[in-house]
C-alpha cells in the first residue's frame, strides 16, 4: 500500500461526489471522484488504487459490471458497493462475485468513513502478513537447500560473499550432497540471476559431443552438421556455465577448456573466427581435484583458474541435525505431489533416519521418503522392513553382500584409481589395460550413477 492510500469514489450523483470530497479533506487517505464508471476503470488500469467505493446503479456500467472489470485487472483490490434497499439482493450477488462489503442508502458519511477506515486497516494487515510470510519463506528456501546446521550456515555465508563477484568456483562433495543446488544458489543470489544458467554433465558426453555442445559448430564441420549451431558457452554468455563432474573430462578437453577460461573466447568446431563470451564457471566434482592434480590426472593450471573459491559440501552423516527438517520438507513436498494425507514419520522411525549414515546423502533420503509415501497406509509413516535393510547394510558393509562380477570390476578399478590419486596412466598400467579402455569403463560407470 502507498504511504497515503488512494480511494476511488464512483457515483453518477454529483452531490454524492462533492460530499465525499468534503469529508475526505481531513481523512488519512487521498480521494478521486468519478461520475462515469468507465473513466474510473481507465484511471484504475493506469494508476491503480487502494480501495474502490462504487454505487450499484449507474448508467452505462453498473457497479457489478465495474467490479468484474476491476477484478480482471486486480484480483485483490477491495471494493465497497453502495446500494439502495430495493437492490440489496444485487449487493449480495456483488459480494458473491468478490466485493469486499456493501453499505445501504441512505447512509451517514461518518458510517461510510468508518467502513473505509476498517477496510483499509484490514487490507494493510493482510499485505503485511503476506510480506512477512514471503520473507520467512524466502529466508527458509533462499538458497534452495534445507539445513540450519553450523556447516550449512557457513556455506550460506560463503555463497553470499561470492555471489556478485563473478569468480570461478569449485564445488566438491559426495554424490547426492546437492552440488547443483549450491551452484544455482550462487547464481540466484547474484545480480546476474536473470541471465542463463547452463548445466553440462561432463561425464555423460564423449569428447566429440562435449566439444560440440560447449563450443558449437559451423555448417559442414562434420557429417550431419547441416547448419551452424551456437555452443552452450555462447548461450550462457552473461551468466553461468555449471560443469558437473568435471573430473571426468579428458586431458585434451582440459587443455581446450583452459584457453576458454583464460581468454573468455571460443571458436566453433569447423570455424576460424573467435567469439567473445562472458561466462562464470562453476564446476562440481565428487572427487578431490587437488589430489587429482597431484596425481597428474588433472591440469594444475586449469585447476588454479577454476579454484578461486572452493565450497566443500558435507555428506549428510556430518550434519545429522538437518535430517528431521530435510525429512519433513520431503514429506510435505511429496505428500502433495502424490495427494496423500501424510503428516510425517513417527519418533522411532525418525531416530533411525537420523542414525543412518546415508551413503547416497540427501538424494537417498528423498528416495526413502518418496517410497514410504507411495506405499503409505495412513498419516504416520513407520520404517519397518526398510530400516532392517538399512541396518543390515551398515552392519555388513559393502564386502558382505553378493555383488556381480561387473560390480566387483567397477569397485576394483575405482580402488586402484584412488590409490594413484586419479592418475589414469598408472591405473591403466596396473590393470594391464590401455588408457582408452579405462576411459571408456569410467564413462560407463559414471553414466550409470546418480549425479549430485
Amino acid at each position: 500500500m502507498s504511504v497515503v492510500p488512494l480511494i476511488l469514489f464512483v457515483d453518477d450523483d454529483p452531490k454524492a461526489g462533492e460530499l465525499m470530497l468534503r469529508f475526505a479533506e481531513d481523512a488519512p487517505f487521498g480521494c478521486r471522484v468519478f461520475s462515469d464508471p468507465r473513466q474510473a476503470l481507465e484511471f484504475f488500469k493506469e494508476s491503480g488504487a487502494d480501495l474502490v467505493v462504487t454505487d450499484l446503479r449507474m448508467p452505462g456500467m453498473t457497479g457489478v459490471e465495474l467490479l468484474g472489470a476491476l477484478r480482471q485487472v486486480d484480483t485483490e483490490v477491495p471494493v465497497i458497493i453502495i446500494t439502495a434497499h430495493s437492490t440489496v439482493d444485487n449487493a449480495i450477488e456483488a459480494l458473491r462475485l468478490g466485493a469486499t462489503d456493501f453499505i445501504k442508502k441512505p447512509f451517514d458519511m461518518d458510517e461510510l468513513m468508518l467502513l473505509i477506515q476498517h477496510t483499509l486497516e484490514h487490507v494493510q494487515l493482510r499485505k503485511e502478513n503476506k510480506i512477512l510470510k514471503r520473507q520467512l519463506r524466502d529466508e527458509k528456501t533462499r538458497y534452495g537447500m534445507i539445513g540450519k546446521s553450523q556447516v550449512m550456515q557457513s556455506i550460506y555465508a560463503t555463497i553470499d560473499k561470492i555471489a556478485d563477484i563473478r569468480c570461478n568456483v569449485i564445488i566438491e562433495g559426495e554424490s547426492g550432497t546437492g552440488k547443483e543446488l549450491a551452484a544455482r544458489a550462487i547464481h540466484n543470489q547474484s545480480q546476474s540471476a536473470d541471465k542463463p544458467f547452463i548445466v553440462i554433465d561432463c561425464g555423460a558426453l564423449t569428447d566429440t559431443l562435449l566439444e560440440s555442445e560447449l563450443f558449437g559448430h559451423e555448417k559442414g564441420a562434420f557429417t550431419g552438421a547441416s547448419s551452424s549451431k551456437q555452443g552452450l558457452l555462447e548461450v550462457a554468455s552473461g551468466g553461468v556455465v555449471f560443469l558437473d563432474e568435471i573430473c571426468n573430462i579428458s586431458d585434451n578437453m582440459q587443455t581446450k577448456l583452459l584457453r576458454v577460461v583464460q581468454e573468455q573466447q571460443i571458436t566453433r568446431v569447423g570455424g576460424v573466427k573467435p567469439i567473445d563470451i562472458d561466462v562464470r564457471f562453476i564446476v562440481a566434482t565428487n572427487r578431490n581435484l587437488e589430489q587429482m592434480v597431484a596425481g597428474g590426472s588433472f591440469r594444475h593450471d586449469l585447476y588454479h583458474r577454476l579454484n578461486v573459491v572452493k565450497i566443500e559440501l558435507p555428506p549428510l552423516r556430518q550434519r545429522r541435525e538437518d535430517i528431521p527438517e530435510l525429512t519433513q520438507h520431503f514429506v510435505t513436498e511429496l505428500a502433495g505431489q502424490y495427494q496423500r494425507d501424510v503428516k510425517g514419520f513417527d519418533a522411532g522411525s525418525m531416530k533411525k533416519l537420523c542414525d543412518y549414515d546415508w551413503p547416497g546423502n540427501v538424494r537417498e533420503l528423498r528416495n526413502v521418503v518418496e517410497r514410504h509415501i507411495a506405499l503409505a497406509d495412513g498419516p504416520v509413516l513407520v520404517i519397518d522392513e526398510l530400516s532392517a535393510n538399512l541396518e543390515a547394510q551398515q552392519a555388513q558393509g559393502i564386502d558382505a553382500d553378493f555383488p556381480t562380477l561387473d560390480e566387483l570390476e567397477k569397485r576394483y578399478i575405482h580402488k586402484v584409481l584412488e590409490k594413484y590419486n586419479g592418475n589414469r596412466e598408472k591405473t591403466a598400467a596396473t590393470l594391464n589395460i590401455n588408457k582408452s579402455t579405462l576411459w571408456r569403463k569410467l564413462q560407463q560407470y559414471n553414466n550409470g550413477e546418480s549425479k549430485a
